[in-house]
């Protein structure tokens, strides 16, 4: 089985990376971690990944002086490594459109929402605020828009009475590192795919059984 290539973009510890790295380690699974990639040095996820016995590598984003550059350094140590598909695991950089639309297809990332609700940040309190009895999270490939690409999956849990941001977002990471892995399976084995700006799988799946939240 050919695996593809793909790097892991970061900037700090990279819960979701762990995850993905652990996946990885199957044999069957479609894709081996290459590279780790992070815009910050001292990102604690490099060191995890080198303990992995992952390639490793840095571009500081303080180091140039605009996006643009930035961006570029960080395309030629991917194409230096010979990637193929690129997962963004908390990397906290807006990249810009050039760079989004020559990986266009072979970018995905995981936001803590169900997407199209609560694109950006504060997340877990914002769907508090707003009183959503589901809440969850999402992989989707990435556009040029912040958080609006195609949604490649979802996962849901139940908010409930007395939850706090911290006890939302606890039960919201487990789903994350179980769907992240599961997305890129799906795409690195051909079975989901993007075409003509959404994602197409290769079969469908049963759609019985609902999240109801508060339970009937």
């Amino acid at each position: 089985m050919s695996r593809r290539r793909v790097a892991i973009l970061i900037s700090g510890r990279g819960s979701n990376m762990g995850a993905l790295i652990e996946a990885a380690r199957s044999p069957d699974f479609p894709a081996e971690i290459a590279l780790v990639l992070a815009n910050r040095p001292d990102a604690a996820g490099l060191e995890v990944a080198r303990e992995a016995g992952i390639a490793t590598a840095s571009v500081d984003h303080k180091s140039h002086p605009d996006r643009e550059s930035f961006d570029a350094a960080l395309d030629a140590v991917l194409r230096e490594h010979a990637i193929a598909f690129v997962c963004l695991a908390g990397f906290m950089r807006v990249l810009t459109d050039g760079f989004v639309e020559r990986w266009q297809g072979r970018m995905i990332n995981i936001h803590p929402s169900l997407l199209p609700l609560f694109r950006g940040i504060h997340t877990h309190r914002r769907a508090l605020e707003e009183g959503v009895r589901v809440h969850g999270c999402t992989v989707h490939f990435v556009v040029p828009e912040l958080d609006a690409g195609p949604i490649v999956a979802q996962a849901a849990v139940p908010v409930v009475p007395g939850d706090t941001e911290e006890s939302l977002a606890a039960r919201i990471i487990v789903q994350e590192h179980r769907l992240y892995p599961a997305a890129l399976r799906m795409i690195c084995a051909g079975d989901a795919w993007l075409e003509d700006g959404r994602v197409v799988f290769r079969e469908g799946w049963d759609a019985g059984g609902a999240l109801l939240s508060p339970p009937a």
